[in-house]
């Protein structure tokens, strides 16, 4: 039976999307991502099992959630993934999930088959060079093959790109010339920080700075800026004459936390009410004793802090002792 209200936070905010990772492997090593020295992985016992993310799933699904994303590490790595998309494809959410997309050849009929429509692909540059190092492996043919791929099968494809000042921000309208001939949306995402990936404010490419670039190139009639979904973490926009979209995600220059409708759950069973937040509320021990998960859901949900995990202001969010306690973004899941 559906209770949205079990899903609200303090402030009134309800929550019906839901990202689950499902593997903290990955086979790509993205420097924003991952530390330099990886991670420490999560033995597997502790890790959900398929059985485990489905019959969380399926609480959350009864609660209200509308949509759930399945990300990693890299979620296609997993052995049992196909498994797990297949299932959760049955229980009539709107299934999405992000990839780096080099897999994508071997799951092609199991996205149609979950149901899947949208695929979210994460690539930083479409320089091969500087792809490689940012990823610190080979494989920009493969993921650019693989994008049109998607596209050729009738998937609806968002591009991940990172930004970070002195490296890819000289790329901002490379990308979107991408969207003339391609029926993509490209997502700019302002750099973010996390455990170990190095993160400063000088490397902040912000969402006026990739504005001032797109309002330099193009004249004012032909920057359409589109209308936003509800929830959306993104500001939409598109060149008049051009097949596909591009979006801004300014997660640090303008948060979008006042109607933030998503939480998160993690391959070891934790649940995240904010992507910033450095505290985690187990979920498996409760699950395996075969105990109800709502009152940690609940609890979870109302310590849910109004903007970004409590860093309120710029010095805040700019203190490495804050967002270092924070995990890896690839053991988080996005």
């Amino acid at each position: 039976m559906e209770n949205k209200a079990a899903l609200q936070d303090a402030f009134g905010r309800g929550h019906d999307y839901l990202r689950i990772s499902i593997s903290e492997h990955c086979n790509l090593r993205c420097t924003y991502c991952m530390p330099e020295d990886g991670i420490h992985l999560t033995p597997k016992p502790q890790l959900m099992t398929a059985d485990e993310i489905l019959q969380i799933a399926e609480t959350f699904v009864q609660l209200g959630v509308k949509k759930i994303r399945v990300t990693g590490g890299e979620p296609l790595v997993r052995k049992d993934a196909k498994d797990i998309l297949l299932r959760l494809g049955k229980l009539g959410v709107n299934l999405t999930i992000t990839t780096n997309g080099i897999l994508v050849p071997n799951f092609i009929d199991t996205f149609k088959a979950a149901g899947i429509k949208t695929v979210n692909i994460s690539i930083d540059s479409l320089d091969k060079a500087k792809f490689n190092r940012i990823t610190r492996r080979d494989y920009f043919e493969a993921v650019f093959e693989n994008i049109n791929l998607l596209l050729g099968e009738g998937f609806q494809v968002k591009l991940n790109v990172v930004l970070m000042k002195h490296f890819n921000d000289n790329e901002i309208l490379d990308f979107i010339a991408l969207t003339e001939f391609k029926k993509v949306q490209v997502r700019f995402i302002e750099f973010m920080p996390f455990n170990g990936n190095d993160w400063d404010k000088s490397k902040l490419v912000t969402y006026a700075e990739i504005l001032h670039q797109m309002e330099t190139e193009f004249a004012v009639n032909e920057i359409q800026r589109l209308e936003d979904a509800p929830n959306d973490t993104a500001k939409n926009f598109k060149i008049a004459s051009y097949l596909g979209s591009f979006a801004i995600i300014s997660s640090v220059t303008n948060p979008f936390c006042s109607t933030c409708n998503r939480i998160r759950l993690t391959a070891d069973g934790k649940l995240k009410n904010c992507l910033f937040s450095n505290s985690e509320t187990p979920l498996l021990e409760t699950l395996r004793r075969g105990e109800s998960i709502l009152p940690l859901i609940q609890q979870n949900l109302r310590s849910k802090k109004p903007v970004r995990g409590g860093m309120e202001d710029d010095a805040q969010f700019q203190n490495p002792e804050l967002f270092s306690q924070n995990r890896s973004m690839i053991a988080i899941g996005g």
